[in-house]
């Protein structure tokens, strides 16, 4: 098993373990709210862009266009925030969370019956869903709220039988190591949410 999952990470373009590379490091500098993880998300989502769109995953291309202008966003949010000072907190109700998703969900499905009749499309409903919920929960890390890390971890154990079943091997290694960093990540913002409290008091 373990040859067999080599042998196809080794199979892997270039550009795909490029953009591997780049997608881990900026979870992990997200995770320690470094603002340099916005460059890291831009270079990457442009090569996963191409990539996409070649294996006619056209949801996920269109994600990684958004993405690389949240990249932006993101940058000048952080920015503006000076995020050496603020920490993150939970910021939206449950309330909030329902309303986006009373939107959202419809949103999806109907751009999914869209997809699934008009074009070549694969995957449709869960290359339609985890878009739609990937850009809420980039909108809710710009803002630096904590509920983020709680979609990741849905979203991006969706994508490892994505990726998988599409034959993106590397990539989808790299969303098994995306759900632990995640953890991770939820571990480090509690940890620098509860040093910022002490620190205050």
């Amino acid at each position: 098993m373990v040859e067999q999952l080599l042998d196809a990470l080794l199979m892997s373009s270039g550009w795909e373990l490029i953009a591997l590379v780049l997608a881990l490091a900026y979870l992990l500098l997200a995770a320690h709210q470094r603002q340099w993880c916005w460059l890291a998300a831009a270079i990457s989502c442009s090569i996963y862009a191409v990539i996409f769109w070649q294996a006619r995953l056209y949801m996920e291309s269109v994600l990684q266009v958004i993405y690389i202008a949240m990249a932006g966003y993101g940058w000048w949010q952080w920015h503006q925030a000076n995020i050496s000072e603020e920490q993150p907190e939970l910021r939206f109700s449950w309330r909030w969370h329902l309303l986006q998703w009373a939107w959202l969900v419809p949103l999806a499905v109907s751009i999914a019956l869209s997809l699934q009749h008009f074009t070549d499309a694969d995957a449709v409903w869960l290359d339609t869903f985890t878009t739609v919920f990937s850009l809420l929960a980039t909108w809710l890390i710009a803002q630096k709220a904590f509920e983020t890390w709680w979609y990741w971890l849905v979203i991006d154990s969706v994508y490892v039988y994505l990726y998988w079943s599409k034959g993106f091997v590397a990539t989808a290694l790299l969303f098994v190591l995306y759900v632990v960093l995640v953890v991770y990540a939820m571990y480090r913002w509690k940890s620098d949410q509860q040093a910022e409290l002490v620190t205050n008091h």
